[in-house]
C-alpha cells in the first residue's frame, strides 16, 4: 500500500469525492424505473468518479464479494443488487445536501468532471485500439486519475481551497501539493486504490499520470495507456513528439489515427455531459481543475434544487428507513445498515452484535462479514464488561474517548479495537419499543470521534432505525412461523379425514375380496391372484395411512424373494404396461429364488416406475427386457442384479439426472417424477443405480440389490462378471 505523510493520511481518513447533483438525480430516477438494466445505471456511475468509489468500496466488500476481485462498475452493481444501489444514491444525495462541512460547494466542479470524462473515454479507445485485454478497467482508470483532488478537497477543505485559488494549471497543482502537503493528488488516488486492494497496475494508471514522458515508456501498458490520454485530453492538435512517444509505446499509432481517437473520445464526453446536465469546458489542463467560487454569489446548481424538492421535506435518515422496511432478511437489513454506516458516517470498521432475547447477552455469532472474535463472544448485560454492554444498558452511544464518566477499561475492548486496527471504540445502541436489540460497534480515531461528535443525535437516530428494522425482521419471521405452522396443522387435518374417507372403499373391497374366495371352488386356480390382489390393496392402504404420519426408518431388513416379486408384479401389470400396446417382453429369471436385504413394498414402488417410465417411451413392436442375475460382488458386498433394457428413443440427460435427484425436487414431467422416487428410494435401501442411454438406440437401468451376507462361493473372483454369471444360471423364459 502507498505511503503517505501521516498528517495527510489522518486528514483524509474520512475524505469523500462529492457527486454532481446533475448525476445523482439521474441516477435516482433510474433506479425508481422498474424497466432500467444494470447496463443503464453502470453507464451512469461511469460518469463520476464519485459514485465509482462509493460502488467499487462497497461491492469490493467482504460483506459482498465472493470469489475474485470487481473491477467493472456493472458486475459491482449486479453483486450490489437495486435495493442497495438505491440505499446508496439515496444517502448520497442527503449527504451532498445537508452535509455542512462538504469543501464542494464552494467550487465549481464542472471542469473537473469534463476532463475527467474525457481522459475515461480516451483511455478506453486507446486501450481498443491497442488490444488491450480489459478496456472497461482502463476507463475506470481514467476516471479515478485525478480523484485525489476530490478526496483532499473534501478532507482538507479551506486550505486546499487556497491551494487551488493559485493555480494556473494541474502541472502547478502537483507542484504545489507537493511543496505544501508532500504528496501530490495522484498518490493520494493510489493511496485510496491500495485500500481498495485493487491490482497494482491499475494504481500505477493513477500515480503515474504526470511523470515526464521518458519515465512512462518504462511503465507498463494500462499506466502508458492513462498518461497518453491524460496528455491528449489537453491537446487540440496532437504535437509531433506526442505521436512519436504513442509510436513507441504502442506500435504505428500515427497523429492522425491519435486526433481521430480523440475527437471520438471528445464528441462522446460532450454527449455524456450534455445528457447529465454538465457544459463541457474547454481542453486544457486548467479546464480539468476545481474552480473556487465566491460563496456569496455561486447560485445553486437546478438539479441541487430537483433533488431537495424531490428528498427534502424528508428527515437525514428517513430515505434508509423507507429502504429497510422493504427488506425480508437479517443479512439484508444488516448489509444495508453496514453501507449506509460507511456512506453517511465513514464507519468504515464497524461490527454488529446481537441482544439474546432470553438472558440479554450480546453476540455476534452467525454473523458474516465480520471480524471473528465478534462472533465468539457473549456479553453479559453488566456495564464493566464492554463499551458495547454499557451502551446496550444505558440506551446512550458510548465511546473510547468519553471523559464523563472515564470509560471502563475492558479487555475485550481491546480485542475488538485491535480485530479494527484502530485506537478506539464507539459504540450505538440499536433500540426498539424502548430496549437495546443489539449494538453497533465501529472502530475509529481520535479525529474521527471529533468529527462524529457533532452528529450524535444523528448517530443516535441511526442506531434507533437500525433497532427497530431489526425487530421488524424479527417479528415478520415469527408472523411467517406461524402461519406457516397453522398451514401444516391444517393440511395434517385434511390429510387425516382424506386418510379416513380413503380407508372405507379400500375395506369394502378387501372384504368384498374374502366373500368372492369363501365362493370360489377349490379347483379354480386363481386364488394366487387374488392373495396378490389383497397385498396391493393393503400396500395402497397403507400408503394412503402414511399421508399424515412422519415415515420411520426401516428398522429390520427383510429378506425377499425377488424372483416371485417379480413374477406378482408381471401378473398383475404386464398386460396393462405392456401387452396391450404391442411392446415385446422378456424376462430372464433364475429357477432358485434369490433373496435380498430390502424392504417388500418400496422395492415394488422401484420396479413399478421402472416399468411405467419403460411403458410410456417405448412403442408397439419394441423391446423391453429384464434380466435378473444372482452373486455379484461389489464393494465387498454381495448383490443381485436386475437389469432393465429396451431399444426404445433413450432418455436424456434431464431423464437419467432424476434418478439422482431428490423426490421433492422440482421435475417437469410425470416420467421425471417417477425417476426420482426410484432414486430416492434406491438411495434409503443402499441400492446403487446404473443408468445408460443412447438416443435413439435404447436405454439400460442395472440394480444392485443388497443380498443377505453369505460365504463367498467357492473359486469365485472379488468381481463376478455378468456374462460369466448369466452363462452359469439356469435360467427360465417368462
Amino acid at each position: 500500500m502507498y505511503s503517505l505523510p501521516e498528517p495527510v493520511r489522518h486528514a483524509i481518513e474520512s475524505g469523500r469525492a462529492p457527486s454532481p447533483p446533475q448525476i445523482l438525480l439521474r441516477l435516482l430516477q433510474l433506479v425508481d424505473d422498474d424497466c432500467t438494466t444494470m447496463a443503464e445505471l453502470a453507464k451512469l456511475v461511469e460518469q463520476d468518479p464519485g459514485l465509482c468509489t462509493r460502488v467499487l468500496t462497497a461491492a469490493n466488500s467482504s460483506a459482498i464479494r465472493r470469489g475474485n476481485q470487481l473491477r467493472s462498475i456493472e458486475s459491482c452493481l449486479t453483486a450490489l443488487g437495486t435495493r442497495l444501489v438505491r440505499s446508496l444514491a439515496t444517502c448520497l444525495s442527503v449527504q451532498s445536501l445537508f452535509d455542512e462541512r462538504s469543501a464542494s460547494r464552494t467550487v465549481d466542479l464542472s471542469g473537473f468532471w469534463t476532463h475527467s470524462l474525457l481522459v475515461a473515454e480516451l483511455s478506453r479507445s486507446l486501450a481498443t485500439a491497442i488490444g488491450y485485454q480489459r478496456p472497461d478497467e482502463a476507463y475506470l482508470a481514467g476516471l479515478l486519475h485525478d480523484v485525489g483532488e476530490l478526496i483532499l478537497l473534501s478532507a482538507l477543505g479551506e486550505p486546499y481551497l487556497k491551494l487551488l485559488a493559485t493555480c494556473s494549471s494541474e502541472a502547478t497543482l502537483s507542484e504545489l501539493e507537493v511543496a505544501q502537503l508532500g504528496v501530490h493528488h495522484g498518490e493520494i488516488g493510489t493511496w485510496l486504490a491500495d485500500q481498495w486492494q485493487l491490482d497494482s497496475p491499475f494504481a500505477d494508471g493513477i500515480l503515474f499520470h504526470h511523470l515526464p514522458a521518458e519515465q512512462i515508456v518504462t511503465a507498463a501498458q494500462l499506466a502508458q495507456v492513462v498518461w497518453m490520454a491524460h496528455a491528449l485530453a489537453d491537446c487540440d492538435e496532437v504535437p509531433e513528439e506526442l505521436a512519436k512517444l504513442a509510436d513507441q509505446m504502442f506500435g504505428d499509432s500515427g497523429s492522425s489515427r491519435l486526433l481521430g481517437l480523440s475527437n471520438q473520445a471528445g464528441q462522446r464526453m460532450c454527449m455524456v455531459a450534455d445528457a447529465i446536465g454538465i457544459a463541457p469546458t474547454a481542453g486544457g489542463s486548467a479546464g480539468g481543475l476545481p474552480r473556487v467560487l465566491n460563496l456569496q454569489t455561486s447560485p445553486q446548481p437546478e438539479a441541487s434544487g430537483q433533488i431537495a424538492s424531490m428528498i427534502g421535506h424528508k428527515a437525514l435518515l428517513q430515505p434508509l428507513q423507507d429502504e429497510l422496511l422493504a427488506i425480508e432478511t437479517n443479512a439484508e437489513v444488516l448489509l444495508a445498515l453496514r453501507e449506509s454506516a460507511r456512506i453517511l458516517f465513514e464507519l468504515n470498521r464497524l461490527a454488529f452484535l446481537l441482544c439474546d432475547p432470553v438472558d440479554g447477552q450480546l453476540t455476534g455469532k452467525g454473523l458474516t462479514g465480520q471480524a471473528a472474535i465478534f462472533g465468539q463472544v457473549s456479553i453479559l448485560p453488566e456495564a464493566h464488561r464492554s463499551l458495547a454492554a454499557a451502551a446496550a444498558i444505558s440506551k446512550q452511544i458510548c465511546s473510547s474517548y468519553d471523559h464523563q464518566p472515564a470509560p471502563t477499561k475492558s479487555l475485550m475492548d481491546i480485542q475488538f479495537a485491535r480485530a479494527f486496527s484502530s485506537n478506539g471504540l464507539l459504540c450505538i445502541p440499536m433500540i426498539a419499543h424502548g430496549q437495546a436489540v443489539g449494538v453497533i460497534v465501529a472502530g475509529l480515531s481520535a479525529g474521527q470521534y471529533v468529527r462524529l461528535s457533532r452528529r450524535q443525535p444523528c448517530l443516535a437516530n441511526f442506531g434507533r432505525i437500525a433497532g427497530t428494522s431489526l425487530n421488524n425482521w424479527r417479528e415478520a419471521r415469527e408472523a411467517r412461523l406461524r402461519t406457516a405452522e397453522a398451514a401444516s396443522a391444517h393440511f395434517t387435518r385434511q390429510a387425516r379425514r382424506m386418510v379416513h374417507e380413503a380407508g372405507n372403499p379400500l375395506t369394502i373391497i378387501k372384504g368384498y375380496l374374502r366373500i368372492l374366495d369363501s365362493k370360489l371352488p377349490q379347483e379354480i386356480g386363481v386364488r394366487h391372484e387374488l392373495n396378490v390382489l389383497k397385498e396391493e390393496i393393503e400396500r395402497v392402504a397403507s400408503i394412503v395411512r402414511r399421508m399424515s404420519d412422519v415415515p420411520a426408518p426401516v428398522v429390520d431388513e427383510q429378506i425377499v424373494d425377488v424372483c416371485e416379486l417379480v413374477r406378482e408384479l408381471l401378473l398383475l401389470y404386464r398386460e396393462t404396461l405392456f401387452d396391450s400396446k404391442g411392446i415385446a417382453v422378456e424376462v430372464i429369471l433364475p429357477r432358485e429364488a434369490i433373496g435380498i436385504a430390502c424392504d417388500r413394498d418400496s422395492t415394488k414402488q422401484i420396479l413399478l416406475n421402472l416399468w411405467k417410465n419403460a411403458s410410456e417411451a417405448l412403442a408397439g413392436g419394441q423391446h423391453f427386457r429384464l434380466t435378473l442375475t444372482d452373486g455379484i460382488r461389489h464393494q465387498g458386498r454381495y448383490f443381485a442384479e436386475l437389469r432393465i433394457d429396451d431399444n426404445g428413443p433413450g432418455m436424456n440427460e434431464a431423464a437419467m439426472s432424476a434418478l439422482h435427484r431428490p423426490a421433492n425436487g422440482r421435475i417437469g414431467s410425470a416420467r421425471g417424477i417417477g425417476l426420482s422416487v426410484v432414486g430416492a428410494l434406491a438411495q434409503r435401501l443402499g441400492i446403487p443405480v446404473t443408468c445408460r442411454s443412447k438416443p435413439g438406440l435404447g436405454t439400460m437401468i442395472a440394480l444392485l440389490l443388497p443380498t443377505p451376507d453369505r460365504r463367498e462361493p467357492q473359486g469365485s473372483n472379488e468381481t463376478t462378471r455378468r456374462s460369466e454369471t448369466v452363462s452359469s444360471s439356469d435360467t427360465c423364459q417368462e
